[in-house]
């Protein structure tokens, strides 16, 4: 406490929380990287189509179809620090084999396709334990100020990376930029092997293995389609990625190809509408405490993106400002709303199940990522860059919509208390209400 009466932060008050905040902005920083460093040697050193970069944007995300919902069982049963350790571990390996490729002249389409396909997966393991990971890490009282920092930290390291890795892509080339990227793996690997903290295993966990595998998985997904609110929030995620990964998955051509911007341009202009993010995750708590949970999500989620429509608009000189307002916008009212919808699960779902229920929602919210990966290579190839982009950033804002004709859009704060495990064991509170107010 500080003279004040006040708390003291929890990256000064608790160590472990700030080894694992450390890890992971490493993490994120890294994916950054690479977010703007892969497309750029697919298009400056490969040459390759624009169906072709959406399809590496594709395949990073593709695992969570296939693997998302075995991991979520599979995160429930084994200790969740060491799960992320050997997701840490085998991304470091993937990412350096790239620049290694590269310098022996055996660098193609298809080994970053490999690549990004088995990081992907690995991701996949990580952010499912690292989720269910952090409420048994924290006090119910934290977790709020960790989920705040953890996400504000995330969006600052994202902005940091993505200028470095067009900065990089520029000065050293785009295949040497992915070195910076295994090196942040690194740092996570040796900050998450100092956490002290050893979990607590719950009477679930124990029965785990001798349970059928499917059983577990439909148990997840029972859970999600069964409850309203998972269900809504599930089903904006699906929507909303899919726009979302579409007009990202072009992005670099556009403005590399359309517009004429170089990678070091590309770079910045991407890290400055990234620092929205910050501010998103800064902003959160304050506004949902003010005008409730539900109602931020609702100016978060459909407010701010409306801005998306900017992006398309993106041209030299001042032109660029639409898309740095844009993209300022989509970052800020995705990440404040990420800050809200992780505190929500973490009191709401049952401790037991939380890996297979994220997992189960993560599957269908991220399953819709490859597919507008997809969908935006080939409006690319078919109509262009420019009125692809249109399509897409239109499904942003529309994307809200889920939310504003569901309950979220009747109440004003998101449920409170804690559900039961089991689906039948308590009817759910009657339309347009909630559990509690806070």
């Amino acid at each position: 406490m500080t003279r004040d009466g006040r708390r003291r932060s929890l990256l000064r008050r608790h160590r472990d929380f700030r080894l694992l905040w450390c890890g992971e902005t490493a993490g994120k920083f890294g994916a950054s990287v690479t977010g703007v460093a892969m497309p750029l040697i697919a298009v400056s050193e490969l040459h390759a189509s624009t169906f072709q970069i959406g399809l590496l944007s594709a395949a990073s995300w593709a695992p969570w179809l296939v693997m998302g919902l075995p991991a979520g069982v599979w995160v429930d049963r084994l200790p969740r620090r060491t799960v992320m350790l050997v997701a840490a571990a085998v991304s470091l390996v993937l990412f350096t084999a790239v620049p290694a490729a590269a310098w022996a002249g055996q660098l193609s389409t298809g080994l970053l396709l490999a690549v990004a396909l088995l990081t992907g997966t690995a991701a996949v393991f990580f952010q499912t334990a690292y989720t269910a990971y952090l409420p048994d890490l924290l006090s119910p009282a934290d977790q709020p100020e960790g989920n705040a920092k953890l996400h504000g930290s995330a969006s600052a390291a994202q902005i940091v990376g993505l200028g470095s890795g067009g900065l990089l892509a520029q000065l050293a080339g785009a295949a040497n930029g992915m070195l910076a990227n295994a090196a942040t793996f690194l740092v996570s690997l040796l900050c998450l092997g100092r956490i002290r903290h050893r979990e607590t295993r719950t009477g679930d966990n124990g029965r785990g293995a001798d349970r059928a595998l499917r059983r577990e998985i439909g148990e997840g997904l029972r859970l999600v389609a069964r409850d309203r609110w998972l269900r809504t929030l599930t089903l904006y995620g699906a929507t909303c990625n899919l726009a979302l990964m579409g007009y990202q998955s072009i992005l670099v051509a556009f403005l590399v190809r359309e517009v004429g911007l170089a990678p070091g341009t590309v770079g910045g202009l991407v890290a400055a509408a990234g620092s929205g993010g910050v501010l998103g995750a800064f902003a959160a708590r304050r506004v949902a405490a003010r005008v409730g949970t539900a109602r931020a999500m609702i100016l978060f989620e459909l407010g701010l993106p409306a801005l998306a429509l900017l992006i398309p608009l993106t041209g030299t000189g001042a032109g660029v400002l639409c898309y740095a307002v844009g993209g300022f916008g989509v970052s800020a009212g995705v990440v404040a709303g990420n800050v809200i919808k992780s505190g929500f699960q973490q009191h709401y779902c049952p401790p037991e199940l939380l890996g297979r229920i994220t997992a189960s929602a993560a599957v269908l919210n991220y399953g819709t990522i490859p597919v507008g990966a997809l969908l935006a290579g080939v409006l690319g190839t078919a109509v262009g860059l420019r009125p692809a982009m249109w399509i897409t950033t239109a499904g942003v804002p529309l994307a809200a919509l889920v939310l504003l004709l569901s309950p979220v859009g009747r109440v004003r704060d998101l449920p409170t208390t804690r559900r039961p495990a089991d689906p039948a064991a308590a009817p759910a509170p009657a339309p347009g209400t909630t559990a509690a107010t806070a």
